[in-house]
């Protein structure tokens, strides 16, 4: 599928997008949209190939790739993202959406269907990190913002290097995890000497609002949105794994496995590879009903 790009001017942000056409076979299914932070929309070229028989869109979250601010502002909010796929599923004038998030995009598409339930007909919300919902959430709080304070004092390695140690963490946080070393970056290909940027997306906690955001229970609960919360088969004890399973618990449903980690859908190019068909074939079964 060759995709389209498009871009829808507001207010606050030129959104970028891209659309890939079906080809036969598409009749009465609804779009799928793919929502990711802070991924942009070529994290889903991959996946997006499995599925020709929809209309799939991507897109550059607001101040991330192509989709540049013009708010003046830094700080990024669920309540922000959620504005801009309102108005993006808006401008694509298709009905209901489907909608597979990701990460910190699981985290703003449920801010989304809380605030806009006749925008989605079915939600996957893959590993959202919501650390205010975990029971150790004061420790996995604590933790992210070593993260931080690493990367603002060393760099992008120095910071990178703690986020690996902070993700890869299997169960609560302990005191075994806060007395470890700071992680050497150079173990894991990183870069050792700082450039002085410290305006990345992941590090710099601009984005603390989507980890520190609470879903509303009731909204998601009540709405007519289909809200499936999904976690990687080797993930589901880390920490986004944790916090879907937290959801899901807190929704009164199962979790949902999906092959591979935290990033299954992402193809070789990546150089993070999953297992992007087996991971796109269990999506197409969870967003069909049928598994």
């Amino acid at each position: 599928m060759q995709a389209r790009t498009e871009t829808l001017a507001t207010a606050d942000v030129d959104l970028v997008y891209d659309v890939r056409e079906p080809s036969d076979g598409s009749a009465g299914r609804p779009p799928l949209l793919m929502a990711g932070h802070p991924m942009d929309a070529g994290g889903f070229t991959t996946l997006a190939s499995f599925f020709p028989d929809r209309a799939v869109v991507s897109y550059d979250p607001r101040g991330l790739g192509r989709s540049l601010r013009k708010d003046g502002r830094e700080e990024r909010t669920p309540q922000m993202h959620a504005t801009d796929l309102h108005a993006l599923i808006a401008a694509l004038g298709m009905g209901p959406v489907d909608l597979f998030a990701t990460s910190g995009g699981a985290v703003n598409a449920l801010a989304l269907v809380a605030e806009h339930p006749e925008d989605v007909h079915t939600l996957v919300a893959h590993e959202p990190p919501l650390l205010v919902i975990l029971p150790d959430a004061d420790r996995a709080l604590a933790a992210e913002r070593e993260v931080q304070a690493a990367y603002h004092r060393h760099g992008f390695g120095a910071g990178m290097a703690r986020f690996i140690a902070l993700t890869s963490w299997e169960g609560e946080f302990t005191d075994a995890y806060s007395a470890q070393p700071d992680p050497d970056p150079a173990m894991f290909g990183l870069p050792t000497e700082d450039d002085g940027a410290r305006d990345d997306p992941l590090l710099s906690g601009t984005g603390n609002a989507i980890t520190s955001y609470r879903p509303d229970l009731h909204a998601l609960a009540a709405g007519p949105t289909r809200v499936v919360v999904a976690v990687g088969a080797e993930s589901r004890n880390a920490l986004a794994g944790r916090a879907a399973a937290a959801l899901a618990d807190a929704l009164h449903q199962p979790v949902t496995e999906f092959p591979s980690h935290h990033a299954g859908f992402l193809g070789a190019e990546s150089g993070y590879p999953g297992q992007p068909e087996a991971f796109a074939a269990r999506l197409r079964e969870v967003l069909d009903g049928t598994g």
